[in-house]
């Protein structure tokens, strides 16, 4: 598909200038016209002409090319949920009939893969509601939000303990895209906890405050723990673009950022939410 766009653009392209330079040599060699204003003004219109059919021929078919993407994303979002929503009811009511504990923790585990899906069925479905440009805002609690991450992460992190102060709070905004950021700072909590196993989370007069008392950082690696890419420790799992995609985030949805740190002491990072 795109070897015939690059083509057929070259192609257009080149007859379009063979054409512009015919045209320039026609008014001004055969016709003579020696005013400049009326020159300008067809010469103008060609160009003007030329640059609106090429860019119509490079961009239509890759607008196409994305809406049928997207089209097929939404029906293969559309055909995972009734499987994930038979598998989960299934499980839940194989357990109210079993009472061996082996057999009930392999249906546990089947459920928390249940829902890890679920989480992925709600990441690409907001990430297609943010190509299509449509509106994810919504009314929501931020302290219940917070709750059911913190519930949802725990089962992935049984050995760390949470602490949580949280103030009920309520706010306009895009709830899947703030809970990304929690899990985000979250999963960089417990990654760099090292010997600690705390991670405090606080929700007062509109600051989110997460806190671990791990490795920390210093301030030569604070300079640079926004950029893409970029890993305070080479040995950790990841790509280093956590933080990079919190930061982007919320400055789309100003709000505002702090991240304060301490080698070998931890590091607090402040959310202000409006």
């Amino acid at each position: 598909m795109f070897r015939n766009l690059r083509i057929n653009i070259f192609i257009y392209y080149l007859l379009t200038v063979i054409g512009f330079v015919s045209l320039v040599y026609y008014f001004i060699a055969i016709l003579k016209i020696e005013n400049i204003a009326v020159f300008a003004l067809i010469v103008l219109c060609v160009v003007t002409l030329s640059a609106v059919f090429i860019a119509k021929l490079a961009v239509d078919p890759l607008a196409d090319y994305v809406h049928h993407l997207q089209e097929l994303s939404k029906e293969t979002l559309h055909e995972l949920n009734l499987p994930i929503s038979t598998i989960t009811t299934n499980t839940q009511m194989l357990a109210k009939n079993i009472e061996d504990a082996k057999t009930l923790k392999r249906i546990s585990r089947i459920n928390n893969a249940c829902n890890m899906l679920k989480e992925r069925y709600n990441e690409l479905d907001y990430l297609i509601k943010m190509q299509s440009e449509q509106d994810v805002k919504e009314l929501f609690r931020v302290d219940k939000l917070l709750n059911a991450r913190v519930l949802f992460l725990q089962k992935l992190y049984p050995h760390i303990e949470f602490h949580l102060e949280l103030e009920s709070l309520e706010i306009l905004g895009d709830k899947t895209g703030l809970s990304k950021v929690i899990d985000n700072l979250i999963d960089n909590g417990v990654k760099y906890s090292n010997d600690s196993k705390n991670i405090d989370i606080r929700l007062k007069d509109g600051l989110l405050c997460i806190e671990d008392y791990g490795i920390g950082m210093d301030e030569v690696e604070l300079v640079h723990i926004f950029d893409k890419y970029y890993q305070t420790n080479r040995d950790m799992q990841g790509f280093g673009i956590g933080l990079s995609l919190v930061k982007r985030f919320c400055d789309k949805n100003n709000i505002e950022l702090n991240l304060e740190s301490s080698k070998n002491v931890g590091t607090r990072v402040k959310l202000k939410l409006k």
